[in-house]
Protein backbone atom coordinates (compact mmCIF):
# COMPACT_ATOMS: atom_id res chain seq x y z
CA UNK A 1 0.00 0.00 0.00
CA UNK A 2 1.44 3.78 -0.83
CA UNK A 3 2.40 6.00 1.87
CA UNK A 4 0.05 8.57 0.73
CA UNK A 5 -3.79 8.20 1.25
CA UNK A 6 -4.71 10.64 -1.69
CA UNK A 7 -3.26 12.12 -4.33
CA UNK A 8 -4.24 15.15 -6.18
CA UNK A 9 -3.61 15.66 -9.64
CA UNK A 10 -4.30 18.92 -11.32
CA UNK A 11 -8.05 19.30 -9.82
CA UNK A 12 -10.20 22.03 -10.78
CA UNK A 13 -13.67 23.11 -9.58
CA UNK A 14 -15.25 26.03 -12.07
CA UNK A 15 -18.57 26.88 -11.31
CA UNK A 16 -21.52 28.11 -14.75
CA UNK A 17 -23.03 31.05 -13.52
CA UNK A 18 -25.20 31.91 -16.82
CA UNK A 19 -24.05 34.27 -19.48
CA UNK A 20 -21.00 32.27 -20.60
CA UNK A 21 -19.80 33.28 -17.20
CA UNK A 22 -17.57 30.64 -15.15
CA UNK A 23 -15.97 31.08 -11.63
CA UNK A 24 -12.90 29.29 -11.15
CA UNK A 25 -13.05 28.45 -7.32
CA UNK A 26 -10.18 25.79 -7.78
CA UNK A 27 -8.41 26.17 -10.45
CA UNK A 28 -5.55 24.66 -10.42
CA UNK A 29 -4.57 22.39 -7.47
CA UNK A 30 -1.85 19.24 -6.41
CA UNK A 31 -1.36 17.69 -3.42
CA UNK A 32 -0.22 14.16 -1.94
CA UNK A 33 -0.81 13.69 1.82
CA UNK A 34 0.57 10.70 3.26
CA UNK A 35 -0.89 8.58 6.05
CA UNK A 36 -1.22 9.51 9.23
CA UNK A 37 -0.40 13.46 8.74
CA UNK A 38 -1.89 16.97 8.74
CA UNK A 39 -1.66 18.50 5.83
CA UNK A 40 -3.01 22.01 6.84
CA UNK A 41 -4.61 24.28 4.01
CA UNK A 42 -4.34 28.31 4.34
CA UNK A 43 -5.14 31.13 2.28
CA UNK A 44 -7.65 34.54 2.88
CA UNK A 45 -11.20 33.96 3.00
CA UNK A 46 -12.83 33.10 -0.73
CA UNK A 47 -9.65 31.67 -1.91
CA UNK A 48 -11.02 28.16 -2.59
CA UNK A 49 -10.01 26.40 0.79
CA UNK A 50 -13.50 24.93 1.14
CA UNK A 51 -14.65 24.56 -2.28
CA UNK A 52 -10.74 22.48 -2.53
CA UNK A 53 -12.13 20.61 0.28
CA UNK A 54 -15.50 19.87 -0.60
CA UNK A 55 -14.43 18.39 -4.58
CA UNK A 56 -11.33 16.45 -2.65
CA UNK A 57 -14.52 14.33 -0.35
CA UNK A 58 -17.05 14.91 -3.15
CA UNK A 59 -19.45 16.88 -1.98
CA UNK A 60 -18.99 18.81 -5.76
CA UNK A 61 -17.79 16.96 -8.63
CA UNK A 62 -14.34 17.86 -10.01
CA UNK A 63 -14.77 19.63 -13.56
CA UNK A 64 -11.29 18.16 -14.37
CA UNK A 65 -8.27 16.85 -12.68
CA UNK A 66 -8.14 13.54 -10.66
CA UNK A 67 -8.16 12.92 -6.56
CA UNK A 68 -7.08 9.44 -5.78
CA UNK A 69 -7.79 8.04 -2.60
CA UNK A 70 -6.03 4.81 -1.37
CA UNK A 71 -5.08 4.76 -5.38
CA UNK A 72 -8.86 4.30 -6.28
CA UNK A 73 -10.27 7.64 -8.37
CA UNK A 74 -12.61 9.41 -6.18
CA UNK A 75 -14.57 10.80 -8.98
CA UNK A 76 -15.14 7.93 -10.78
CA UNK A 77 -16.50 5.72 -8.23
CA UNK A 78 -20.29 4.31 -7.82
CA UNK A 79 -21.89 1.60 -6.07
CA UNK A 80 -20.32 -0.93 -3.60
CA UNK A 81 -17.03 1.21 -4.43
CA UNK A 82 -18.33 4.64 -3.62
CA UNK A 83 -19.98 3.46 -0.41
CA UNK A 84 -16.77 2.45 0.76
CA UNK A 85 -15.11 5.86 0.17
CA UNK A 86 -18.19 7.74 2.10
CA UNK A 87 -17.57 5.20 4.73
CA UNK A 88 -13.51 6.02 4.99
CA UNK A 89 -13.95 9.86 4.85
CA UNK A 90 -15.54 12.08 6.88
CA UNK A 91 -16.05 15.70 7.55
CA UNK A 92 -16.07 18.25 10.47
CA UNK A 93 -17.92 21.44 9.07
CA UNK A 94 -17.14 25.64 9.86
CA UNK A 95 -20.40 26.31 11.33
CA UNK A 96 -21.29 24.14 14.94
CA UNK A 97 -24.61 25.85 15.03
CA UNK A 98 -25.37 24.94 11.42
CA UNK A 99 -24.05 21.44 11.25
CA UNK A 100 -26.33 19.63 13.58
CA UNK A 101 -30.19 19.09 12.55
CA UNK A 102 -32.17 20.94 15.63
CA UNK A 103 -34.63 18.05 15.60
CA UNK A 104 -32.57 15.27 16.27
CA UNK A 105 -30.90 14.12 19.60
CA UNK A 106 -27.00 14.75 19.78
CA UNK A 107 -27.18 10.58 19.97
CA UNK A 108 -29.04 10.00 17.03
CA UNK A 109 -26.92 12.69 14.88
CA UNK A 110 -23.79 11.21 15.55
CA UNK A 111 -25.47 7.47 14.83
CA UNK A 112 -26.67 8.96 11.72
CA UNK A 113 -23.31 7.88 9.72
CA UNK A 114 -23.71 4.49 11.98
CA UNK A 115 -26.94 3.43 10.67
CA UNK A 116 -26.32 5.14 7.06
CA UNK A 117 -23.82 2.01 7.14
CA UNK A 118 -25.51 -0.68 9.07
CA UNK A 119 -22.29 -0.51 11.40
CA UNK A 120 -23.77 -0.32 14.93
CA UNK A 121 -27.65 -1.36 15.88
CA UNK A 122 -29.37 -2.14 19.42
CA UNK A 123 -27.36 -1.67 22.77
CA UNK A 124 -23.43 -2.17 20.20
CA UNK A 125 -25.08 1.44 18.69
CA UNK A 126 -25.88 2.92 22.26
CA UNK A 127 -22.61 1.83 23.61
CA UNK A 128 -20.23 2.84 20.75
CA UNK A 129 -22.42 6.78 20.92
CA UNK A 130 -21.57 6.47 24.64
CA UNK A 131 -17.82 6.05 23.87
CA UNK A 132 -17.77 8.67 21.26
CA UNK A 133 -19.82 11.27 23.24
CA UNK A 134 -17.04 10.97 26.07
CA UNK A 135 -14.06 10.18 23.56
CA UNK A 136 -14.57 14.51 22.65
CA UNK A 137 -14.68 15.36 26.68
CA UNK A 138 -18.73 15.27 26.76
CA UNK A 139 -21.05 13.63 29.38
CA UNK A 140 -23.46 10.12 28.57
CA UNK A 141 -25.95 12.62 29.99
CA UNK A 142 -25.72 15.04 26.72
CA UNK A 143 -26.98 12.13 24.71
CA UNK A 144 -30.49 12.54 24.87
CA UNK A 145 -30.63 16.72 24.84
CA UNK A 146 -30.85 18.45 21.71
CA UNK A 147 -28.36 20.65 20.35
CA UNK A 148 -29.45 24.52 21.29
CA UNK A 149 -28.72 23.30 25.05
CA UNK A 150 -25.17 23.75 23.56
CA UNK A 151 -22.38 26.03 23.72
CA UNK A 152 -20.54 26.42 20.30
CA UNK A 153 -17.87 24.58 21.57
CA UNK A 154 -19.55 21.23 22.84
CA UNK A 155 -21.70 21.56 19.09
CA UNK A 156 -18.36 21.36 17.74
CA UNK A 157 -17.29 18.61 19.55
CA UNK A 158 -20.29 16.82 18.66
CA UNK A 159 -19.80 17.43 14.98
CA UNK A 160 -16.74 15.77 15.78
CA UNK A 161 -17.96 12.57 17.50
CA UNK A 162 -20.16 12.53 14.58
CA UNK A 163 -17.45 12.57 12.11
CA UNK A 164 -15.59 9.87 14.10
CA UNK A 165 -18.42 7.55 14.25
CA UNK A 166 -17.83 5.42 11.09
CA UNK A 167 -14.34 5.10 11.89
CA UNK A 168 -12.92 6.70 8.98
CA UNK A 169 -9.05 7.09 7.58
CA UNK A 170 -9.21 10.48 6.64
CA UNK A 171 -11.08 13.69 8.27
CA UNK A 172 -11.42 17.06 6.04
CA UNK A 173 -11.72 19.54 8.96
CA UNK A 174 -13.34 22.73 7.60
CA UNK A 175 -12.48 26.19 9.64
CA UNK A 176 -13.30 23.84 12.64
CA UNK A 177 -12.37 26.77 15.26
CA UNK A 178 -13.00 29.91 13.75
CA UNK A 179 -16.55 30.15 15.02
CA UNK A 180 -15.73 29.30 18.02
CA UNK A 181 -14.49 31.33 21.97
CA UNK A 182 -10.43 31.55 21.26
CA UNK A 183 -10.59 30.09 25.01
CA UNK A 184 -12.28 27.45 23.21
CA UNK A 185 -10.10 26.96 20.24
CA UNK A 186 -6.89 25.35 21.65
CA UNK A 187 -8.80 22.92 23.78
CA UNK A 188 -10.55 21.90 20.17
CA UNK A 189 -6.93 21.66 18.47
CA UNK A 190 -5.55 19.54 21.12
CA UNK A 191 -9.09 16.89 21.04
CA UNK A 192 -8.04 16.61 17.07
CA UNK A 193 -4.49 16.06 17.93
CA UNK A 194 -5.32 13.51 20.55
CA UNK A 195 -7.92 11.43 18.44
CA UNK A 196 -5.40 11.49 15.96
CA UNK A 197 -2.94 9.70 17.69
CA UNK A 198 -5.60 7.23 19.15
CA UNK A 199 -6.80 6.13 15.93
CA UNK A 200 -4.51 6.72 13.48
CA UNK A 201 -6.28 9.61 11.29
CA UNK A 202 -5.37 11.89 8.31
CA UNK A 203 -6.65 15.25 8.28
CA UNK A 204 -6.48 17.97 5.69
CA UNK A 205 -6.93 20.95 8.47
CA UNK A 206 -8.25 24.14 6.85
CA UNK A 207 -8.21 27.26 8.51
CA UNK A 208 -6.82 30.83 8.07
CA UNK A 209 -5.65 31.40 11.90
CA UNK A 210 -1.35 30.35 10.52
CA UNK A 211 -0.85 30.33 14.28
CA UNK A 212 -3.01 27.38 14.95
CA UNK A 213 -2.19 25.90 11.46
CA UNK A 214 1.39 25.78 12.36
CA UNK A 215 0.86 24.27 15.83
CA UNK A 216 -1.15 21.17 14.23
CA UNK A 217 0.09 20.93 10.97
CA UNK A 218 2.97 18.58 9.61
CA UNK A 219 2.81 20.01 5.95
CA UNK A 220 1.01 23.21 4.49
CA UNK A 221 -0.15 24.68 1.25
CA UNK A 222 -1.31 28.14 1.13
CA UNK A 223 -3.77 29.02 -1.35
CA UNK A 224 -4.42 32.36 -3.36
CA UNK A 225 -7.57 32.84 -6.31
CA UNK A 226 -8.00 29.06 -6.33
CA UNK A 227 -4.12 28.29 -7.04
CA UNK A 228 -1.57 26.47 -5.00
CA UNK A 229 1.20 28.92 -4.49
CA UNK A 230 3.24 27.20 -1.80
CA UNK A 231 3.36 23.54 -0.24
CA UNK A 232 6.24 23.05 2.37
CA UNK A 233 6.56 21.45 5.93
CA UNK A 234 5.52 23.73 8.79
CA UNK A 235 8.63 24.29 10.00
CA UNK A 236 9.84 25.36 6.65
CA UNK A 237 7.15 27.34 5.88
CA UNK A 238 7.29 29.71 8.84
CA UNK A 239 11.42 30.04 8.95
CA UNK A 240 11.76 30.52 5.06
CA UNK A 241 8.95 31.60 3.44
CA UNK A 242 9.42 31.63 -0.18
CA UNK A 243 6.08 32.99 -2.18
CA UNK A 244 5.44 36.64 -1.56
CA UNK A 245 2.01 36.19 -0.95
CA UNK A 246 3.13 33.36 2.22
CA UNK A 247 5.31 36.32 2.96
CA UNK A 248 2.52 38.83 3.84
CA UNK A 249 0.42 36.30 5.10
CA UNK A 250 3.49 35.47 7.56
CA UNK A 251 3.83 39.35 8.74
CA UNK A 252 0.69 39.67 9.64
CA UNK A 253 0.94 37.30 12.47
CA UNK A 254 1.14 39.11 15.71
CA UNK A 255 4.31 37.84 17.74
CA UNK A 256 4.10 38.27 21.57
CA UNK A 257 7.28 40.00 22.24
CA UNK A 258 6.72 44.08 22.08
CA UNK A 259 10.62 44.21 21.10
CA UNK A 260 10.38 42.36 17.89
CA UNK A 261 6.70 44.07 17.42
CA UNK A 262 8.45 47.27 17.68
CA UNK A 263 11.31 46.68 14.70
CA UNK A 264 9.56 44.06 12.02
CA UNK A 265 7.91 45.24 8.87
CA UNK A 266 4.84 44.63 7.70
CA UNK A 267 3.72 43.71 4.22
CA UNK A 268 0.44 44.89 3.50
CA UNK A 269 -0.48 44.09 0.39
CA UNK A 270 -2.22 46.74 -1.97
CA UNK A 271 -5.26 46.42 -4.12
CA UNK A 272 -8.44 43.95 -3.51
CA UNK A 273 -8.35 40.64 -4.32
CA UNK A 274 -9.30 40.31 -7.98
CA UNK A 275 -12.33 38.05 -8.71
CA UNK A 276 -12.26 34.67 -9.58
CA UNK A 277 -14.96 35.21 -12.58
CA UNK A 278 -12.27 37.28 -14.14
CA UNK A 279 -8.85 36.10 -12.66
CA UNK A 280 -5.53 38.17 -13.85
CA UNK A 281 -3.43 36.56 -16.73
CA UNK A 282 0.00 35.02 -15.95
CA UNK A 283 0.43 34.45 -12.50
CA UNK A 284 -2.76 35.00 -9.94
CA UNK A 285 -0.70 37.12 -7.24
CA UNK A 286 0.82 39.67 -10.04
CA UNK A 287 -1.86 42.31 -9.27
CA UNK A 288 -0.83 42.69 -5.92
CA UNK A 289 2.50 41.74 -5.72
CA UNK A 290 5.69 43.86 -4.64
CA UNK A 291 7.96 41.69 -6.13
CA UNK A 292 5.70 41.71 -10.05
CA UNK A 293 8.22 41.53 -13.07
CA UNK A 294 6.89 41.73 -16.54
CA UNK A 295 6.67 37.58 -17.00
CA UNK A 296 4.22 37.46 -14.50
CA UNK A 297 1.89 38.91 -16.89
CA UNK A 298 2.59 36.74 -19.69
CA UNK A 299 2.88 32.74 -18.54
CA UNK A 300 1.13 31.40 -15.31
CA UNK A 301 4.67 29.85 -13.05
CA UNK A 302 4.98 26.07 -13.05
CA UNK A 303 5.11 24.77 -9.46
CA UNK A 304 8.90 23.71 -8.34
CA UNK A 305 10.82 22.60 -5.92
CA UNK A 306 13.34 24.85 -4.99
CA UNK A 307 14.58 23.41 -1.63
CA UNK A 308 14.03 19.71 -0.96
CA UNK A 309 9.88 19.12 0.18
CA UNK A 310 9.74 22.78 -0.64
CA UNK A 311 7.34 23.83 -3.24
CA UNK A 312 6.56 27.19 -5.07
CA UNK A 313 4.57 28.55 -7.99
CA UNK A 314 6.44 31.77 -8.35
CA UNK A 315 8.59 33.41 -11.46
CA UNK A 316 11.43 34.52 -8.86
CA UNK A 317 12.47 31.00 -8.85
Amino acid sequence: MSDNILEIRNMKKHFHLGGGKILKAVDRFSIEIKRGETFGLVGESGCGKSTAGRTIIRMYNATSGEVLFNGQDVHKLNGKKLREFRRNTAMVFQDPYASLNPRMTVGNSIAEGMDIHNLYTGKKRRDRVAELIQAVGLNEEHINRFPHEFSGGQRQRIGIARALAIEPQFIIADEPISALDVSIQAQVVNLFKSLQKEHGLTYLFIAHDLAMVKYISDRIGVMYLGNLVEVTTSTELYAKPLHPYTESLLSAIPIPDPEVERVRERIILEGEVPSPVNPPSGCPFRTRCPKAMEICAASMPAMKEVYPQHYVSCHLY
